[in-house]
Order: C-alpha cells, then structure tokens, then sequence
C-alpha cells in the first residue's frame, strides 16, 4: 500500500502516524521529539505535566505551567522540523490556562478528550495553532461541529476516533469495555467521517480522521485507511521505546503483561479506563487507598470520597514505584515483547503497511 501523507490544516505530517499521549509524564518531550523527527507527529501528555517540580505539591498549577512552556520548548530543540502536540483532557482543573499557555508556547496543536472542549476555538482565535477534538462516536463529533460553527465559525483541522480497545480513561461505559462484542473502532471511523463530511464541504477543507485504540501492526493502519480513516493514533506500543520519558520499570511492566493481567478499572471520577491488574489495583481493591493529599488535577474529583488519588498512582508508576502506581494499557500490550526505539518500530510499521495490499 501506498504510505499517505497527513494534512492537517496546512501542516504535513509524512507518515500517517500520531504518537497518543500517555499521562502522567510517560509520553513527553523525548518520545514527541522522536516521532516527530521521524516525520510522525509526536504528542506530549498535558495533565499534571509539572509532576517533576519541586514546588508541584505546593503550588501545582505554577509548576505545571513552567513545566508546560519547559517540555514544549525541549521538544522544540529537539525536533525543530518535527510537529509537536499536546493533550490536554477537558476534564482538567485549569484547563483554559493550559490550552491558553501552550498556545503562547507555539505549539502545533492542541488535542482534547474526556469531555467536549466547545470552547478550544475561542483559545487559538486568529492563530495558527490547530485544534482537534478526540470523539468515540459520530454523535459526539456531529456535536463538537455544530457548536463550533455556530459560535466561533470553525469547523476541527483534525478529528480523532477512540475506539473501545484503546488504554487510559475511556468513552465508553464499564459494561461495553468488558462486553466480548465491543465496538469496532472501523465502524465508528466510518460515522464520524460521514459525520464531519457536510463541514469539509461547507468550510471547503478537508478534516482529517484519525482512528485510535488496539493499533499494533503496519496491518492494522492499512484496514484503517481502507475503511476510511486518514491516519491513526498509536500510544501502546511508543511505551515500549527507548526515548518513551517513563521510567524503565514502567516499560518492563508492558514487557511482562499477560492478557489476563489487562482489566477495567474506575478512576476517581467515575470514569472507565484500562490498566494492567498489579499489585496496585489489587490492593485497592483489598483495603482501599488513603488519600494524604490532592492535587485538584480533575473535575468531579472529591477525595473525601475517592477511593485513591490518580495523580500520586499515576506519578509512581511513571518514576519507577509501578508496584504502587497505575499503569494504564491498551488491549494489545500483552503482545510487546521488547524495547525498540523509535526509529525502528516505525520502520517495521511502515514496512508492514507498504506490503499490506491496497483493497
């Protein structure tokens, strides 16, 4: 098959490819540098991304901030030809004054889920920073659209398609997540392309669909495009790299993960996501958590009641401490074997797609 290139609004990607976010810290400025340069688009994870300060726990927002404006520009030097996004999850406290700084910073674009970001036109008004909603359903784009053109005129440069078999928090309910017939992410790809299409024509732009969750192989990004996606999404896989920024113990976990080790657990606020089953969640799910203190990272949270806090977990695993962390997985991280770096998992990728056959 013939390797496409990816418009978005403007900017070209050379190889179909977006590297996922991974929070808290696994995909930042080192592992978005590196699919950058290697002509993908690299993704730094947005939410709580000062974890690494020594004033984090005091004054979080000011660290996450400077933390913000450090990560974009080291990516920058980094990949100063590559195209750099951030995700920032509009279930965020502070959500505006991240999108708003990291608009500042010159950032490429802007990616947000967990939730409908309604108001991200009103934070790029007049700039060249492009926007692009993350859906798992053609309603929610349909939705994401209308209000967009309405009040600001707009239509997305991009639309991404979580599907159920992605890892992280999720968009579906814990019963569809752990059903044996889950949602296909192609059938979804393809009621979001005809979702968007009455807006490609009226703003006389093409939008981009991206498909994201359970991507492995340079096959599975050939059925994508086939079934009608521009591009897909990966992040499962880019942990398992050399230049992924989590520890090494965090990448050692994907290594040693069964299939049954996978399981869906619910965040703190309320939502669905899929984890691997360590000692972590197994404790949890024996005595409880304590929470000794609270980070405010997301709306809805309430640690009176929260059964632990997803910061702190999510902050062990990344640095090493995975026995007391959250690490969040996708459904085919049972099949990673080895560490790669970047470079070479995306030349197997594109080696597969270019043999897979074009129908």
């Amino acid at each position: 098959m013939k390797i496409p290139k990816l418009n978005i609004g403007g900017l070209i990607s050379e190889i179909p490819i977006i590297q996922g976010a991974m929070g808290i810290g696994v995909s930042g400025p080192m592992l978005a540098a590196a699919v950058a340069n290697e002509g993908g688009v690299g993704v730094i994870a947005g939410v709580n991304i000062g974890y690494g300060e020594p004033d984090f726990a005091s004054n979080t927002l000011a660290a996450n901030l400077r933390a913000l404006k450090s990560q974009i520009e080291k990516a920058r030097q980094l990949a100063p030809k590559g195209i750099i996004g951030i995700n920032l999850m509009v279930a965020m406290n502070h959500y505006s004054e991240m999108v708003r700084a990291a608009v500042e910073d010159g950032i490429d674009l802007i990616i947000s889920g967990a939730g409908l970001p309604l108001q991200l036109p009103d934070f790029v008004k007049n700039l060249q920073t492009r926007i692009v909603p993350i859906v798992s359903s053609g309603k929610a784009a349909k939705v994401i659209s209308q209000y967009w053109e309405t009040h600001y005129g707009r239509a997305a440069d991009m639309v991404i398609v979580e599907g159920a078999e992605a890892g992280g928090h999720l968009g579906f309910s814990a019963e569809i997540l752990n059903a044996q017939n889950r949602p296909s992410v192609l059938d979804i790809v393809k009621d979001v392309v005809e979702a968007v299409k009455p807006f490609q024509e009226r703003f006389k732009k093409k939008i981009p669909v991206i498909a994201a969750g359970g991507i492995y192989t340079g096959a599975d990004i050939a059925d994508c495009l086939k079934s009608g996606a521009d591009g897909v999404q990966m992040a499962t896989r880019f942990t398992a790299t050399d230049e992924c920024d989590a520890d090494i113990k965090y990448k050692e976990a994907y290594i040693s993960a069964k299939k049954e080790d996978i399981v869906i657990i619910q965040s703190p606020v309320g939502m669905p996501g899929r984890a691997l089953n360590n000692k972590f969640i197994r404790k949890l799910h024996e005595y409880g958590i304590e929470i000794k203190g609270c980070y405010q990272c997301l709306k809805g949270c309430n640690p009176k009641i929260a059964p632990y806090c997803i910061s702190t977990a999510l902050i062990n695993a990344v640095t090493g401490n995975v026995d007391n962390g959250l690490v969040f997985v996708g459904s085919n991280v049972y099949r990673i074997d080895k560490i790669l770096s970047v470079k070479s998992l995306i030349q197997e990728l594109l080696n597969d797609l270019a043999l897979a056959p074009n129908e």
